[in-house]
Protein backbone atom coordinates (compact mmCIF):
# COMPACT_ATOMS: atom_id res chain seq x y z
CA UNK A 1 0.00 0.00 0.00
CA UNK A 2 0.85 3.29 -0.70
CA UNK A 3 0.71 5.73 2.24
CA UNK A 4 1.29 9.91 2.22
CA UNK A 5 2.49 11.46 5.72
CA UNK A 6 1.26 14.98 4.69
CA UNK A 7 3.22 17.33 7.24
CA UNK A 8 2.49 21.13 7.29
CA UNK A 9 5.81 23.12 7.18
CA UNK A 10 6.06 25.68 10.30
CA UNK A 11 4.48 28.43 11.14
CA UNK A 12 5.18 31.27 9.56
CA UNK A 13 3.36 33.95 11.39
CA UNK A 14 1.66 36.07 8.05
CA UNK A 15 -1.50 37.62 8.59
CA UNK A 16 -1.91 37.83 4.89
CA UNK A 17 -2.45 35.64 1.62
CA UNK A 18 0.86 33.39 1.76
CA UNK A 19 0.32 31.51 -1.68
CA UNK A 20 4.07 31.31 -4.83
CA UNK A 21 5.94 33.97 -2.01
CA UNK A 22 8.83 32.40 -0.59
CA UNK A 23 8.73 33.10 2.98
CA UNK A 24 10.33 31.59 5.81
CA UNK A 25 9.25 29.17 8.36
CA UNK A 26 9.58 29.60 12.25
CA UNK A 27 11.20 25.82 13.26
CA UNK A 28 12.60 27.25 16.87
CA UNK A 29 10.18 24.77 18.06
CA UNK A 30 12.16 21.45 18.59
CA UNK A 31 10.51 19.64 20.94
CA UNK A 32 7.46 19.58 18.58
CA UNK A 33 9.86 18.88 15.30
CA UNK A 34 11.67 16.00 17.22
CA UNK A 35 8.03 14.55 18.47
CA UNK A 36 7.13 14.78 14.40
CA UNK A 37 10.26 13.29 13.34
CA UNK A 38 9.70 10.39 16.15
CA UNK A 39 5.92 9.76 14.67
CA UNK A 40 7.17 9.64 10.83
CA UNK A 41 8.26 6.40 9.05
CA UNK A 42 12.28 6.21 9.47
CA UNK A 43 12.42 4.23 6.19
CA UNK A 44 10.30 6.84 3.80
CA UNK A 45 10.74 8.39 0.74
CA UNK A 46 11.19 12.19 1.29
CA UNK A 47 9.91 15.24 -0.91
CA UNK A 48 8.65 18.58 -0.01
CA UNK A 49 7.43 21.55 -2.24
CA UNK A 50 10.47 24.30 -3.59
CA UNK A 51 9.51 26.97 -1.57
CA UNK A 52 11.59 27.59 1.82
CA UNK A 53 8.98 26.97 4.27
CA UNK A 54 7.90 23.41 3.04
CA UNK A 55 11.97 22.86 1.85
CA UNK A 56 12.95 23.94 5.43
CA UNK A 57 10.70 22.06 7.27
CA UNK A 58 11.60 18.64 5.29
CA UNK A 59 15.45 19.89 6.19
CA UNK A 60 14.60 19.90 9.61
CA UNK A 61 12.43 16.70 9.74
CA UNK A 62 14.92 14.07 7.54
CA UNK A 63 16.26 11.13 8.94
CA UNK A 64 19.69 9.59 7.43
CA UNK A 65 17.20 6.90 6.64
CA UNK A 66 15.05 8.94 4.32
CA UNK A 67 15.32 8.97 0.95
CA UNK A 68 14.88 12.29 -0.09
CA UNK A 69 13.57 13.47 -3.45
CA UNK A 70 14.45 16.84 -5.22
CA UNK A 71 11.96 19.60 -3.91
CA UNK A 72 8.73 19.30 -6.32
CA UNK A 73 7.00 23.16 -7.32
CA UNK A 74 4.53 20.74 -8.15
CA UNK A 75 3.71 20.86 -4.48
CA UNK A 76 3.29 24.59 -4.00
CA UNK A 77 0.75 26.07 -1.93
CA UNK A 78 -2.01 27.87 -4.49
CA UNK A 79 -0.99 30.59 -6.71
CA UNK A 80 -2.97 33.46 -4.98
CA UNK A 81 -2.18 35.97 -7.62
CA UNK A 82 -2.13 39.60 -7.22
CA UNK A 83 -3.86 38.77 -3.87
CA UNK A 84 -0.51 37.13 -2.80
CA UNK A 85 0.55 39.33 0.52
CA UNK A 86 -2.42 41.25 0.88
CA UNK A 87 -4.15 41.28 4.36
CA UNK A 88 -7.26 39.00 3.95
CA UNK A 89 -9.45 42.30 4.33
CA UNK A 90 -8.05 44.24 1.80
CA UNK A 91 -8.70 41.51 -0.60
CA UNK A 92 -12.02 41.61 0.50
CA UNK A 93 -12.53 45.30 -0.13
CA UNK A 94 -10.50 45.11 -3.30
CA UNK A 95 -12.32 42.24 -4.65
CA UNK A 96 -15.58 41.70 -2.97
CA UNK A 97 -17.53 39.35 -4.83
CA UNK A 98 -14.66 37.39 -6.11
CA UNK A 99 -12.88 36.41 -2.74
CA UNK A 100 -16.12 35.67 -1.32
CA UNK A 101 -17.30 33.49 -4.59
CA UNK A 102 -13.31 32.12 -4.61
CA UNK A 103 -14.24 30.49 -0.96
CA UNK A 104 -17.74 29.71 -0.70
CA UNK A 105 -17.48 28.26 -4.12
CA UNK A 106 -13.73 26.52 -5.03
CA UNK A 107 -13.42 24.60 -8.28
CA UNK A 108 -13.27 26.95 -11.34
CA UNK A 109 -13.11 30.81 -9.73
CA UNK A 110 -9.62 32.18 -9.91
CA UNK A 111 -7.34 34.41 -8.33
CA UNK A 112 -6.34 36.94 -10.15
CA UNK A 113 -3.48 36.27 -11.72
CA UNK A 114 -3.28 32.75 -9.88
CA UNK A 115 -5.03 29.87 -10.18
CA UNK A 116 -8.66 28.39 -9.00
CA UNK A 117 -8.91 25.14 -6.78
CA UNK A 118 -9.74 22.99 -9.44
CA UNK A 119 -5.90 24.09 -11.45
CA UNK A 120 -3.85 23.35 -8.07
CA UNK A 121 -5.67 20.53 -7.67
CA UNK A 122 -4.97 18.80 -11.23
CA UNK A 123 -1.39 20.50 -10.47
CA UNK A 124 -0.85 18.37 -7.07
CA UNK A 125 -2.65 15.01 -8.39
CA UNK A 126 -0.16 15.22 -11.41
CA UNK A 127 2.99 15.33 -9.03
CA UNK A 128 1.21 12.59 -6.90
CA UNK A 129 0.81 10.40 -9.49
CA UNK A 130 3.93 10.54 -10.59
CA UNK A 131 5.94 10.09 -7.50
CA UNK A 132 3.40 7.13 -6.11
CA UNK A 133 3.99 5.51 -8.88
CA UNK A 134 8.24 5.79 -8.94
CA UNK A 135 7.95 4.58 -5.55
CA UNK A 136 4.81 1.84 -5.18
CA UNK A 137 4.20 0.71 -1.74
CA UNK A 138 5.98 3.29 0.10
CA UNK A 139 5.67 5.47 3.03
CA UNK A 140 5.96 8.91 0.93
CA UNK A 141 6.31 11.97 3.42
CA UNK A 142 5.57 15.34 1.86
CA UNK A 143 6.05 18.62 3.27
CA UNK A 144 3.83 21.12 1.78
CA UNK A 145 1.11 23.48 2.46
CA UNK A 146 -2.20 24.27 3.60
CA UNK A 147 -4.33 24.01 0.36
CA UNK A 148 -1.90 21.24 -1.33
CA UNK A 149 -2.94 18.99 1.78
CA UNK A 150 -6.56 19.62 1.27
CA UNK A 151 -6.68 19.22 -2.19
CA UNK A 152 -5.64 15.21 -1.52
CA UNK A 153 -7.75 15.05 1.48
CA UNK A 154 -10.35 15.94 -1.09
CA UNK A 155 -9.49 13.08 -3.60
CA UNK A 156 -9.40 10.58 -0.92
CA UNK A 157 -12.62 11.05 0.97
CA UNK A 158 -14.27 12.35 -2.51
CA UNK A 159 -16.36 15.21 -0.53
CA UNK A 160 -16.79 18.74 -2.51
CA UNK A 161 -14.09 21.36 -1.96
CA UNK A 162 -16.35 23.42 -0.45
CA UNK A 163 -16.45 20.64 2.43
CA UNK A 164 -13.06 20.39 2.69
CA UNK A 165 -12.17 23.41 3.63
CA UNK A 166 -14.05 23.17 7.02
CA UNK A 167 -10.94 20.68 7.77
CA UNK A 168 -7.93 21.96 10.18
CA UNK A 169 -4.17 21.59 9.31
CA UNK A 170 -2.23 22.55 11.49
CA UNK A 171 1.37 23.98 11.01
CA UNK A 172 3.73 20.45 12.25
CA UNK A 173 0.43 18.38 11.43
CA UNK A 174 0.62 15.04 9.91
CA UNK A 175 -2.72 13.83 7.37
CA UNK A 176 -1.87 9.95 7.13
CA UNK A 177 -3.44 8.76 3.38
CA UNK A 178 -3.59 5.64 2.37
CA UNK A 179 -3.22 5.91 -1.39
CA UNK A 180 -4.62 2.49 -2.60
CA UNK A 181 -6.83 1.93 0.12
CA UNK A 182 -10.38 2.08 -0.30
CA UNK A 183 -11.75 0.89 3.30
CA UNK A 184 -9.50 3.28 5.08
CA UNK A 185 -8.03 5.98 2.69
CA UNK A 186 -7.76 8.58 5.64
CA UNK A 187 -6.82 7.00 8.60
CA UNK A 188 -6.25 10.64 10.54
CA UNK A 189 -6.16 14.22 9.68
CA UNK A 190 -4.23 16.88 10.96
CA UNK A 191 -2.62 14.99 14.04
CA UNK A 192 -0.08 16.80 16.38
CA UNK A 193 2.22 14.37 17.84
Amino acid sequence: MTTWHWVRHGPTHAKSFVGWRDVPADLSDRDQIARLRAHLPSDAVLVSSDLARARDTAHALQATSHHRLPHDPHLREMHFGIWDGMHFDDVAARDPDLSRNFWENPGHVTAPGGESWNDAAARVHGAVARISNAYPGRDIIAVAHFGVILTQLQHALQISAYETLSHKIDNFSVTKINRTCKNDPVPYINHLP
